[in-house]
């Protein structure tokens, strides 16, 4: 009760669009088992660590197409850590290129994020979470490309596939397995949308556990 009262807190202060601040402050993070807590807190202890060093915090979230589960980690990494002050930089990659998935855009749309986008076989998409904060880009891109941090940054593998046939990620510092089940196979059935956005709910969920450990 404590911790949800304490989150209660800091989003209250915080400046959000509605939609994302009012999931946000729902969320019951007491909820996570012990043993994904266990998993949880290998991604705080790089955080923590990088805090306490002064030294950048760069997160790569990784899965095979870069297209669903890593998307949904970089937002929500990215708006969790703002709104705790605590500076970051979140990536997204995978071995494949493939394309952000809309059915991915379409279940952060649902949570209130503002999107726009440019291109159409691999679109890029620009989100916005508050009035004043920078954007956050997604498409699809390797875990390398340019873009992102070259190193010195934690690999975040959340999928099995990409975990398993990546055995080297070029440049990490830090190898952390934090996987999430994959909402494609529910493509195009009627509980398509509930299970993306029960996907969405439960990677913003652990973020949010994950930084509300971190003492700045």
């Amino acid at each position: 009760m404590f911790a949800k009262f304490r989150l209660l807190l800091i989003f209250k202060e915080r400046k959000m669009f509605p939609k994302i601040k009012e999931i946000l402050s729902k969320i019951e993070i007491d909820k996570i088992s012990p043993d994904r807590k266990v998993d949880l807190h290998v991604l705080s202890h790089f955080i923590q660590k990088k805090v306490n060093a002064n030294e950048p915090v760069l997160l790569n979230f990784i899965c095979t197409h870069n297209s669903r589960r890593s998307q949904f980690a970089q937002v929500w990494a990215k708006v969790v850590s703002k709104y705790f002050g605590i500076e970051i930089q979140s990536f997204s990659g995978g071995v494949e290129v493939t394309a952000c998935n809309e059915r991915t855009i379409a279940s952060l749309k649902r949570s209130g994020f503002q999107i726009s986008h440019e291109g159409e076989d691999n679109p890029r998409y620009f989100m916005k979470y508050d009035d004043k904060n920078e954007e956050i880009q997604l498409f699809s891109k390797l875990y390398d490309d340019f873009e992102n941090a070259p190193r010195d940054f934690a690999a975040i593998m959340t999928c099995a596939h990409a975990d398993e046939n990546c055995p080297v990620v070029t440049g990490c510092e830090e190898r952390i397995t934090i996987r999430y089940n994959d909402p494609k196979e529910f493509d195009d059935t009627p509980i398509e949308e509930e299970k993306y956005d029960e996907r969405s709910l439960e990677i913003a969920t652990e973020m949010l556990y994950v930084f509300s450990k971190i003492i700045k």
